[in-house]
């Protein structure tokens, strides 16, 4: 789990060392708040994103499911800083199960606390989901805005990294798959 204390005590030394008084009536709390920030955007890593799956029976082959624009934070694990953006899911079920809408969000938003990489997120996000219902594909593209791109280093905001993460028939197959990136796309 979560130490508090100890990230506290390492925010309070992060303050010293940039030159700045911890102590100072604006900063007295920092450390705290930046424990309790911490202890919510990196739950993933104590939490297991199939709790939250939920499956429905159908009797009828319903194509291709589609979730678009599905609202993603995660940590570049680099910097620590954040990047974000959107995820777009699609999988096409190979059986008479489907995954709950809304538990494809909360897989992405569950894999996205960590600390983490834009093409590591995609990949665990498809797995997740193979995982969790007989898929005959699924694909995940990720639309993101890194801040480690746009206030240090290179500063390009605005620039967006897109990843795909392709398994099944969306992968193998030219057509399935050029019909579930142009329904992403809006054609």
């Amino acid at each position: 789990m979560i130490d508090k204390i100890k990230i506290e005590k390492a925010v309070r030394e992060i303050l010293i060392g940039i030159g700045e008084n911890p102590d100072r009536e604006g900063l007295i709390e920092t450390p705290r708040r930046v424990s309790e920030m911490y202890e919510e955007i990196f739950a993933g890593l104590h939490k297991n994103p199939l709790d939250d799956v939920k499956k429905f029976h159908e009797d009828h082959d319903n194509g291709m499911i589609i979730v678009k624009d599905i609202p993603v934070y995660s940590m570049c694990e680099h910097h620590l800083l954040p990047f974000m953006g959107v995820a777009h899911v699609v999988y096409i079920p190979s059986g008479n199960e489907v995954l709950g809408l809304s538990k494809l969000a909360r897989i992405v938003d569950t894999t996205a606390k960590k600390p983490q990489l834009q093409e590591r997120l995609g990949n665990e996000i498809a797995d997740v989901i193979i995982e969790a219902v007989d898929t005959k594909g699924v694909a995940v593209v990720i639309e993101a805005e890194h801040l480690c791109m746009t206030m240090r280093g290179i500063r390009k905001p605005g620039s967006k990294t897109i990843t795909s993460a392709l398994r099944g028939v969306i992968k193998t197959d030219s057509q399935i798959r050029m019909e579930a990136l142009s329904l992403i796309n809006g054609r």
